[in-house]
């Protein structure tokens, strides 16, 4: 298949960054956004291999540097085939940007005008007419440049040159005797693998290449450019602190920074605008500033508070405050923001088995059901709002409350937080630290960090979604038991004692003080997984855990999940490839293959050879293939049924375990991951089954290595849910071998179990081979749900054929799929080929003889629907086919 519609995919994201960056002025200042262009600087050996790259070209900001080579027709799409190992050059180039402004009349004429620049990446040195006014280091900080009396009518010149972090800080980590352990060493030799300079330099550490995404250390300018300019003050910050929710009363403090020109009085106003979209004035107060920072209170109290709950809970209403300076009758400041209202804590409860750990919002025990969230794109500045909530809208489908954010990406953007406020989603967030350690011992280094925490705690802290700053990701962890800690301690352990301390107070006091500070009582956590520095970490008995030996080393197959009863599983996952369509945008279908080159390129785990631990998952259950096809089709399969087994299980530990975080939802391109979702936001079978095994009320019978069955009852609801439970024992083929119904009550916010079986209590003599136990749960109100228990490996089963049969028909509102099974059919997959076509459900095991339908949202006709339907199932898969339909 052609990639171009891929590539009309890329160009529209440019073309929207370019529409944000074109807005002339917005109420927070002017936006320097046209007119920029850039160039590769010579006069080094990237300069000279590369000419093409040194005029001055059209560049886009914001922007990056691989997105402005790419419109340019520079280089090849980054995403399309194998380009990577021909790119790395560009992180090794120094760049250079510039653009001409002519100043707003109103800030030449203003006492005090600010550059302010968010997301330089990274070593930045930037001139203003001819003369250096900043040298920024931090891709993660807001950088404020004082230019008043620097401006000129017409004609600035602004010019910023972006420096190669791997040339600038290769010969310093090079020199030193005792390296830091990195992450991912880059297999094309743009740097040493013994050297590697990521954990030295605060920019997004993925771009260093990770076991789900490419090696493109990109430069750029990641947001916009603004001019600030005022006479009398400037609104800083407003932060909404919720001292204290209840039903009944909400106590909120409006904290102003202000920053004033001159000593003086001035009328402070807050309105507040109710979810009903009722206007008020909240307080109001005359105060006296003084020159330079100031820091003004002010209190509210809302009466009955319309209280935010996460998805599943309640709804997500949101009061907006804003803040008005004025001076007279006129308005000289005013700034505004949005919050939930609501009580959120971390409880840590000691128990007789250690101590628990569990989120509480508005006093309701929360069970955290999500995954983890990576970068939406390789490079940032070009997500979409709308590709944002495809993919946060997908999770709520999901039944999840809970992502995420994790370390080794970039603080997401406010587009990212106003989503999960308004769809219900709580963010576990991590400071930008993904693994390996970094050079905490250096104190320019920490202060670097403490300054790049409190500009993001503050920009975010009003999110009612943010449930907890985590220090880190891993990196605790891989000091004490994955080896370089060990050896570093035993081959110089003056050093290693230095390394761990810079490590101690930067994560246990330095950043603990920031979100204490700034955070707005919003818990703090070392590192993840951890214990809050507690001697161990990731132990079942407190805290949260990563748990990779199931899929990681030693590679146990999925029903070694069984054996891991956490706390809180903030990661886990399997790996599996994504839908053909996705796969057709970057690879021909010539070039695919298990083992092909570009397929290769796109499966980064274990340096391309990922496959191989693949297949041996999808052998685990349904033995080996050799057609790609098939091989993408049940790594779906076993994606899917391996985290499902894991999250009920977690599910059914209740209140032992309050969290289930996969590995992981998005995907930072397109190619093989742990994701569920892929970087287009088309589903795989694993969203799917979360959307079932995530439901607020739902079975989970659960089949040990031993033959032991457990069947439990999970409620998260706040209030009890009657039903019936269901058991039926039956051949592939469709007979009733037994039938056996119960009422059930299940009490709120709780896991049942109900009952205990080995296989001879289910099979009673009939044959495993060809015999299954079916589970079901029909509670009032809510979605059935069903529990499949299978005796034998898919591979050693005796699968009749499916005998499927769909019919798509339209009706006055679209399209409806009839889909029916003459006996059992198991991973049933609905695919359209190229046509955009999303059925309601897919991923799903259909009972002999049952039948149902679903809707299908497509704009294509009815006759290129039905020539494109297919849809298989794992009998016909295994007995060698590709797909078995009857379509009507």
């Amino acid at each position: 298949m052609s990639a171009r519609p891929f590539a009309r995919l890329l160009l529209g994201l440019l073309l929207a960054a370019a529409a944000v960056s074109a807005r002339a002025a917005t109420p927070e200042g002017f936006v320097i956004g046209k007119g920029w262009q850039f160039r590769l600087v010579s006069g080094n050996a990237q300069g000279a291999a590369h000419p093409e790259a040194a005029p001055w070209r059209a560049a886009t900001v914001p922007g990056t540097v691989h997105t402005d080579l790419l419109a340019n027709k520079l280089i090849p799409d980054p995403y399309v085939g194998a380009p990577e190992a021909g790119l790395q050059w560009i992180g090794l180039g120094d760049w250079e940007y510039r653009t001409r402004f002519d100043a707003p009349r109103a800030a030449l004429a203003s006492a005090r005008s600010d550059l302010v620049f968010d997301g330089l990446d990274t070593f930045a040195e930037v001139w203003l007419n001819g003369a250096k006014v900043l040298d920024a280091d931090n891709a993660f900080r807001t950088w404020r440049v004082p230019v008043q009396g620097k401006l000129r009518a017409q004609g600035n010149e602004l010019r910023i040159v972006l420096h190669s972090p791997i040339a600038r800080l290769l010969p310093q980590v090079q020199a030193m005797p005792h390296k830091l352990a990195g992450n991912y060493p880059s297999p094309y030799g743009d740097e040493p693998k013994e050297a590697m300079t990521a954990n030295f330099v605060r920019k997004p550490g993925y771009h260093y290449g990770w076991d789900w995404g490419p090696r493109y250390v990109t430069a750029g300018i990641g947001k916009p450019v603004v001019l600030q300019s005022w006479n009398t003050v400037r609104i800083d910050h407003l932060q909404l602190r919720q001292d204290h929710v209840d039903e009944a009363r909400a106590d909120v403090a409006a904290v102003a920074s202000l920053d004033a020109v001159r000593d003086g009085g001035v009328d402070v106003r807050l309105w507040q605008t109710a979810p009903d979209g009722k206007r008020s004035l909240a307080a109001q107060k005359r105060v006296e500033l003084h020159a330079g920072d100031n820091r003004i209170e002010l209190p509210v109290h809302v009466e009955r508070p319309q209280r935010w709950f996460p998805n599943g809970y309640g709804k997500q209403p949101l009061y907006r405050y804003e803040l008005e300076v004025g001076e007279g009758k006129a308005t000289i400041a005013k700034a505004g923001a949005r919050t939930g209202l609501r009580s959120i804590e971390l409880r840590r409860k000691p128990d007789a088995r250690g101590r628990g750990f569990y989120f509480a919002v508005n006093g309701i025990p929360v069970f955290a059901k999500g995954a983890n969230t990576i970068p939406f794109d390789m490079f940032q500045p070009r997500v979409t709002k709308a590709q944002l909530r495809r993919v946060l809208q997908s999770a709520v489908d999901a039944n999840m409350n809970f992502l995420r954010s994790w370390g080794g990406g970039y603080y997401e953007s406010e587009d990212f937080f106003d989503l999960a406020d308004e769809l219900g989603l709580l963010v576990w967030q991590d400071f930008m630290f993904g693994g390996g350690m970094q050079p905490a011992y250096d104190e320019a280094f920490r202060a670097n960090v403490v300054a790049e925490a409190r500009d993001q705690v503050r920009r975010l802290r009003n999110h009612p979604s943010i449930a907890l700053w985590c220090g880190n990701n891993e990196e605790e962890i891989a000091w004490k038991y994955w080896g370089p800690g060990k050896e570093m301690t035993a081959a110089a352990p003056e050093f290693a004692g230095k390394v761990w301390k810079g490590y101690v107070q930067l994560f246990g006091a330095d950043l603990r003080k920031v979100v204490a500070e700034e955070g707005g009582g919003i818990a703090y956590w070392a590192s993840s997984p951890s214990d809050d520095l507690a001697e161990v970490a990731n132990t079942p008995a407190s805290g949260d855990m990563h748990y990779w030996e199931v899929w990681g080393n030693p590679a146990h197959p999925p029903v070694k999940y069984l054996e891991i009863t956490p706390r809180f599983m903030s990661e886990y996952g399997l790996q599996a490839w994504p839908v053909q369509r996705t796969i057709d945008a970057f690879a021909k279908r010539a070039e695919q293959g298990i083992a092909t080159p570009v397929i290769e390129a796109h499966q980064k785990f274990l340096a391309g050879k990922g496959n191989e631990r693949l297949m041996k998952y999808v052998a685990y259950e349904f033995g080996e293939t050799t057609d790609f096809p098939t091989f993408v089709y049940l790594s779906q399969a076993a994606q899917a049924e391996g985290i499902e087994l894991a999250a009920l299980h977690h599910r059914a530990s209740r209140p032992f375990t309050m969290g289930s975080l996969y590995w992981q939802l998005n995907d930072v391109w397109p190619g093989a991951s742990w994701s569920s979702l892929d970087w287009f936001g088309r589903w795989k079978a694993l969203q799917y089954h979360a959307r079932r095994f995530y439901a607020p009320v739902a079975v989970a019978a659960l089949r040990d290595a031993a033959g032991k069955t457990t069947v439990s009852l999970l409620n998260d609801r706040t209030q009890p849910v009657r039903g019936e439970l269901r058991l039926r024992v039956m051949s592939l083929d469709g007979k009733l071998l037994r039938d056996e119904r119960k009422k059930v009550e299940l009490a709120p916010l709780s896991a049942s179990r109900m009952a205990d079986y080995v296989d001879a209590d289910l099979l009673g003599g009939a044959d495993p081979a060809s015999t299954v136990a079916v589970f079901e749960l029909r509670a009032e109100g809510e979605p059935a749900s069903r529990g499949m228990v299978y005796f034998k490996a898919a591979r050693d089963m005796r699968w009749p054929e499916a005998g499927l049969h769909a019919d798509l028909r339209r009706d006055g509102q679209g399209y409806l799929l009839d889909l029916r099974a003459d006996r059992l059919a198991r991973a049933v997959w609905i695919d359209f080929g190229n046509l955009d076509a999303e059925p309601a459900d897919n991923a799903l095991t259909l009972l002999p003889g049952e039948s149902l339908t679903m809707r299908v949202a497509s704009k294509a006709s009815l006759e290129a629907l039905r020539k494109s339907l297919r849809v298989r199932s794992l009998a016909e898969v295994l007995a060698g086919g590709k797909s078995f339909t009857k379509t009507r």
